[in-house]
């Protein structure tokens, strides 16, 4: 679903890479508008996404990037033993407490983007695997990375919005806007 974001003010990459950033977010966030975190945990599909697991995910992943940048732990560690909670919300977690949480890290993120002294700036990516060995990665590659990330998951939360209700994303749209679609 296409939705507009407003021209960079000239010079202004970080605001531009910014927006498109929360373009992306509010794919998923719109989604999950008006479900019960019941109708949110379904997984209509054969995949096992529900969109109250997109949305801890995309979180925690958002998270995990920003404290890479900083060199500093991330709030979850995951591992094998405990990867399957990064898809399902556990405990007294809720949509409404995971959206939060969300709203904090994005916050967090913008204010750090705009504190970097350059975009050009680079963190060392962790020593995983899956990562190429002692590999810089510069803070636009972070912002790409996230814009993505985000952009990937926001699409599968209009196809499992669509499974639960038939709600498209251009419904949500006009639904967060307070409007009628077609």
């Amino acid at each position: 679903m296409v939705v507009h974001v407003n021209a960079e003010a000239p010079g202004d990459e970080r605001g531009a890479l910014l927006a498109f950033l929360d373009a992306e977010r509010g794919g998923v966030r719109r989604a999950l508008l008006g479900l019960t975190d019941e109708q949110a945990a379904t997984k209509p599909s054969a995949s096992e996404l529900s969109l109250s697991g997109l949305l801890k995910h995309v979180s925690e992943v958002e998270q995990s990037w920003l404290a890479r940048a900083q060199q500093i732990a991330p709030d979850v560690e995951r591992t094998e033993e405990n990867w399957d909670e990064c898809f399902r919300l556990a405990g007294d977690e809720t949509v409404e407490s995971r959206l939060a949480y969300w709203e904090k890290v994005a916050r967090q993120t913008e204010d750090f983007i705009r504190s970097v002294p350059s975009l050009d700036d680079t963190f060392p990516l962790p020593d995983e695997p899956w990562f190429p060995d002692s590999e810089r990665v510069s803070m636009r590659w972070l912002l790409l990375r996230l814009i993505t990330e985000m952009s990937r998951h926001s699409g599968h939360a209009d196809i499992i919005r669509e499974s639960l209700d038939g709600k498209t994303a251009f419904e949500l749209v006009a639904l967060e806007r307070g409007e009628t679609w077609g």
